[in-house]
């Protein structure tokens, strides 16, 4: 029977990158999963820590070329409400970045990565599903579909929603939904974007055009679940005129490419994100709506902490109780995103005139005031480090006071 120090199971983009960066500690892994059976035409935006991560990892020249730079994002108000908010404009140069992050596309990102395990020979990449897990023991026992067994100090969950290994360790979730659906798909278009995200804030929910390489973008479109069914059965020009429409022509002349994704929207957070040997990353762990650039990024915090955490082979088992110091670092974080897309989502598809006032206030705010649009900026490429910047700027104004 193969050990491994640690094994992966799930190998979507979270699986992959924990696979390949704990393999570049030199860590002995199994990566196990089968591969997706259809190619995920999302994109994903990683933002500036995230893509700092990538090239920690040797993985940012290859993947370079396919993005596109975020050097703005603009938020406009597409509701009819009585309260509307004004135009928003978030600018990367407003805090010393040429760039917030990059919007990727998911599947060639799988491609490479891939690739990278391949080169790895720490790292071994099995199809098989993962069938049954005995915890019982002084180490994991994992039965996979091809019929073999293999053997682990650690298990991490990156196995998505529906996680096998957080259901095999015992770890509740809490779930909800939204009466919301996310259609997705990548478009060409007339004009060039500028680099410049444009997200319309609508009573459904946000209609978010991201920049790709050339005149082309992609589209996280939120609507009614009734509304997203008839855009999908719209005739290619006949969609391409309705997303043209909704985005005031800004682009110009709109021309989809290929078939529209949906996605119905919910949420989950597992009570736990470790229970001794195990330890969950990605939607495994924590899942909500595609609203700024939170999902995958929370995801690569989670491996940047666990591989801060397991640290280098030191020669002996990893410690039994790993997967609860994981689960005591990441919940802060977790907790805090999690519950902040749930509260902009839920402003955004509220009725309630005090709630629609709020939010609108706190937009004219953001608006009007640069520093507190800087501190958001900042909190949101590197989370913590808002309040870092806070402390820092007080001490110095007590440090004048005294002098």
């Amino acid at each position: 029977m193969d050990h491994y120090d640690i094994a992966i199971i799930g190998a979507g983009l979270a699986g992959s990158l924990t696979a390949i960066a704990l393999a570049r500690k030199g860590h002995r892994v199994a990566l196990v999963g089968p591969k997706p059976a259809i190619a995920d035409g999302r994109t994903t935006a990683l933002m500036d820590q995230s893509i700092g991560y990538l090239k920690t990892l040797g993985l940012w020249d290859e993947t370079e070329p396919l993005t596109a730079p975020l050097v703005a994002i603009r938020i406009l108000d597409g509701t009819r409400r009585l309260f509307r908010a004004p135009p928003v404009n978030f600018r990367a140069s407003e805090v010393g970045l040429e760039a917030f992050g990059y919007n990727i596309p998911n599947s060639p990102f799988l491609d490479i990565l891939e690739k990278h395990e391949m080169a790895l020979s720490t790292l071994e990449r099995t199809t098989a599903a993962a069938a049954r897990f005995d915890l019982g023991g002084a180490e994991v026992l994992i039965g996979l579909g091809d019929g073999r067994t293999i053997s682990a100090d650690l298990v991490i969950g990156a196995d998505g929603r529906r996680s096998t290994v957080r259901e095999a360790a015992g770890i509740d979730v809490k779930t909800w939904s939204y009466p919301q659906a996310a259609i997705v798909l990548n478009f060409g278009h007339e004009l060039p974007h500028q680099d410049v995200s444009t997200e319309f804030h609508t009573e459904s929910g946000p209609f978010t055009q991201v920049p790709l390489p050339g005149n082309r973008s992609s589209l996280v479109w939120v609507q009614k679940p009734h509304d997203a069914e008839e855009t999908l059965k719209l005739a290619p020009d006949a969609l391409s005129r309705t997303i043209e429409d909704r985005m005031q022509s800004i682009l110009g002349k709109i021309t989809t490419e290929g078939t529209p994704q949906s996605f119905p929207l919910s949420g989950l957070a597992a009570r736990r994100f470790g229970k001794g040997r195990i330890l969950l990353v990605g939607e495994a762990a924590h899942a909500f709506p595609p609203i700024g650039a939170q999902g995958l990024n929370l995801s690569l915090r989670d491996i940047m902490t666990l591989v801060d955490l397991i640290g280098r082979p030191a020669g002996s088992r990893l410690p039994a109780d790993t997967g609860d110091r994981f689960d005591g670092r990441r919940r802060a974080d977790i907790v805090s995103r999690t519950a902040s897309v749930d509260l902009l989502n839920r402003s955004l598809l509220s009725n309630f005139l005090p709630v629609q006032a709020l939010r609108a206030a706190g937009l004219h705010l953001l608006a009007s005031a640069g520093p507190l649009r800087g501190l958001l900026m900042r909190e949101g490429i590197h989370p913590g480090s808002a309040l870092q910047a806070f402390k820092e700027g007080l001490r110095e104004q007590i440090g004048r006071k005294s002098a």
